[in-house]
């Protein structure tokens, strides 16, 4: 029975870590993508055609 605890505090302990890590990175802006909004324009989109048109 033991041995299940120190299972599941030390899951919560590593879930804790992963999310507090998650949530500095969101905030440090390591999401954040700069480039591709700038250089959108610059690429044609490829219209779908319908049947043989």
């Amino acid at each position: 029975m033991s041995v299940i605890l120190i299972l599941i505090i030390t899951s919560i302990v590593v879930a804790t870590v992963f999310l507090g890590a998650f949530f500095w990175a969101v905030k440090s802006g390591q999401y954040d993508d700069t480039y591709s909004a700038s250089v959108r324009m610059l690429f044609d989109e490829k219209k779908k055609s319908k049947g043989n048109e």
